[in-house]
């Protein structure tokens, strides 16, 4: 077992996380957590392909210590961006690591001019439903057998006029609310 998987998880004010683009090079730690987390996880290929798009894609990675702990990406469209992946790793869940990818991938697409963004959750997950609410998220539809993995629903949410003030004052007081350290690696902020 290599010594990123023993560390111990720093408690969440102690954290600093780097927030920064996913690269071929940490695709076998992003695949370990996906593992971990997905009942049908993505593919080597299929995350190559998505990174390896110059427009119209945004993939991220949190780093703790050097070592990938969560990861996040989004597809953007005239208007609208669709985050298609966002996970972490067990041991640092209720770190707010995701919200940390949430925040970097909104105003990522806010930055490309999306005016909505949208996202599928199972309807099962109550906190990561939680989470998507304070980003301003609202359920506006389900997909019926969407995750056919396990033949479960998914709530479709979107947060519509992103682009303006209040959704920007929103993002500002949902990153005040996270403890410990963020730096940024070349995504907004």
């Amino acid at each position: 077992m290599s010594a990123e998987m023993v560390a111990a998880v720093p408690a969440p004010h102690e954290m600093t996380v780097s927030i920064g683009p996913m690269r071929r090079r940490h695709l076998r730690a992003v695949l370990r957590i996906e593992n971990q987390v997905y009942p049908r996880p993505w593919t080597m290929g299929l995350y190559l392909g998505e990174i390896n798009q110059k427009q119209g894609r945004c993939y991220l990675v949190a780093k703790v210590n050097g070592a990938v702990v969560g990861y996040g990406g989004m597809l953007l469209a005239v208007g609208d961006a669709h985050i298609t992946t966002i996970a972490v790793d067990p041991r640092y869940q209720r770190h707010k690591i995701g919200s940390r990818l949430l925040l970097a991938l909104a105003r990522s697409a806010i930055d490309h001019e999306a005016t909505n963004l949208t996202l599928e959750v199972r309807v099962g997950n109550k906190p990561a439903q939680e989470l998507y609410r304070r980003f301003g998220f609202a359920p506006a539809g389900v997909r019926k057998g969407y995750y056919t993995e396990t033949n479960e629903d998914a709530i479709v949410m979107w947060a519509h006029d992103i682009d303006l003030a209040v959704h920007r004052q929103r993002l500002d007081a949902v990153a005040a609310a996270v403890n410990g350290t963020t730096t940024w690696e070349g995504v907004p902020r």
